[in-house]
C-alpha cells in the first residue's frame, strides 16, 4: 500500500507539471490536411503528453521554414522530401523527424474522354499547366522517369480557367481540393492522378525541427511526434469536429464540405495511413524509401549521387507502432 501510495503520489505530481510550451509552423493556411496537429490540439493529446502547442498557420506572406531554422519556432510542417534535402544541401542544419502523409498529395488532371484518360496519355497534351515550383520539382521526375517534355509545359496561375476551357489541357492540384473545385465549378468529375501511385515516392507533411532540438531535447522531440501521431488517428478515424472548428477559427473561408472532401479523399488514396504504415504506425519511415526517392531526385538532375541524402532525416522517433490500435 506505501508502495502503491508513492507511485500515485508520483504520477500525480507529474501530472502538476507545467506543460512545455511548442510552437508548430504549418507550410499554407488551415486545412484537413492539417487536421492531425489541430486534433491532438483541441482533445488534448498534445496536453496528456506535457505539451501546450501552439500552431503557427503558414500563408503566401509566411516565413516558417526560415523561423523554425532560426529557432523561433520549435517545428515546421515540411512538404516533400525534395526541400528537406535541399536544405541539407545547404548546411541548414534541420533533421525531418517524422512523415504523417506516407503519399504526397500532388495531382495531374485532366478532362475525361479526350484521350488523356491514363497517365500515359497525358504525354500527348500540349499544354500542361504547372507552376514554377512543380515545373523545378515533381516535372523533372516526370521527364526523367517517364518522357514527359518541357514543351509541353504552360503555365499554371492557381486559376482553373485556363483549364476548364481547353478540353485538352492537364492542370496540377492536390486530390484533396482541386477535383472537387473543378467539378463544382464545371459540372464535371475529371480524371485524377496520384503522382505517388505513379512512382513519385516521396514523404510527405513530414515534422522537421532543427539538429539542436533533437540532440539537446529529445524527449519533447518524441512527445511531439507520439503526439501528432496519435491526433491524426484521432482526425481521421474519430470525432474530428473541434479540429475542424479550430482549422475554420484560423481559416474562415473554409467549408465544411471540402473538410469532408479532403478526410474523405485522405482516407481512399491512403495518403496517411497505407504501405508502411500498417506495420511500423502513422508517421512510418524507411531507409530503403528514402534511397529510392532520392536516387529518383538525382536521375532527374535535382541532386548530385554523392550527396550524403541520410543526414535530412532520422528515424530515432518513428517506426513504434504509436496508435496503432486506434486505427484497427
Amino acid at each position: 500500500m506505501v508502495a502503491a501510495g508513492l507511485g500515485w503520489g508520483a504520477g500525480s505530481a507529474l501530472a502538476q507539471q507545467p506543460l512545455t510550451e511548442v510552437t508548430f509552423g504549418t507550410n499554407w493556411i488551415a486545412q484537413a490536411e492539417h487536421g492531425g496537429f489541430y486534433q491532438a490540439v483541441a482533445d488534448g493529446t498534445y496536453e496528456q503528453h506535457g505539451l501546450k502547442v501552439t500552431i503557427v498557420p503558414g500563408g503566401p506572406r509566411a516565413s516558417n521554414r526560415m523561423l523554425m531554422t532560426v529557432g523561433k519556432l520549435d517545428f515546421y510542417m515540411g512538404g516533400s522530401m525534395i526541400q528537406a534535402f535541399s536544405a541539407v544541401e545547404k548546411d541548414i542544419p534541420t533533421l525531418v523527424v517524422a512523415a504523417l502523409f506516407q503519399k504526397d498529395p500532388q495531382v495531374l488532371l485532366s478532362h475525361p474522354g479526350q484521350g488523356l484518360d491514363t497517365f500515359e496519355s497525358l504525354k500527348t497534351s500540349n499544354d500542361i499547366l504547372l507552376s514554377k515550383d512543380g515545373v523545378a520539382t515533381f516535372f523533372q521526375w516526370m521527364k526523367a522517369e517517364h518522357g514527359f517534355k518541357d514543351e509541353q509545359v504552360k503555365p499554371y496561375g492557381f486559376n482553373p480557367a485556363p483549364f476548364l476551357a481547353n478540353k485538352r489541357a492537364v492542370q496540377q492540384g492536390y486530390v484533396t481540393s482541386e477535383p472537387l473545385a473543378i467539378e463544382k465549378a464545371a459540372g464535371f468529375k475529371p480524371n485524377v492522378f496520384l503522382l505517388a501511385d505513379h512512382g513519385f515516392s516521396t514523404y510527405s507533411t513530414t515534422i522537421e525541427t532543427r539538429r539542436e532540438t533533437v540532440e539537446k531535447n529529445p524527449d519533447l522531440v518524441q512527445r511531439f511526434v507520439d503526439a501528432s501521431i496519435i491526433g491524426w488517428s484521432h482526425y481521421l478515424h474519430g470525432d474530428n469536429t473541434r479540429a475542424n472548428a479550430l482549422i475554420k477559427r484560423d481559416n474562415p473561408e473554409m467549408t465544411d464540405e471540402l473538410l469532408a472532401y479532403s478526410v474523405a479523399r485522405m482516407k481512399e488514396h491512403g495518403i496517411v495511413d497505407s504501405g508502411d504504415t500498417a506495420k511500423l504506425g502513422i508517421g512510418a519511415m524507411t531507409d530503403a524509401r528514402m534511397k529510392d526517392f532520392f536516387d529518383k531526385m538525382v536521375k532527374a538532375g535535382l541532386f548530385k549521387a554523392d550527396f550524403d541524402h541520410r543526414k535530412a532525416y532520422t528515424l530515432q522517433f518513428v517506426n513504434k507502432g504509436v496508435g496503432l490500435k486506434l486505427t484497427k
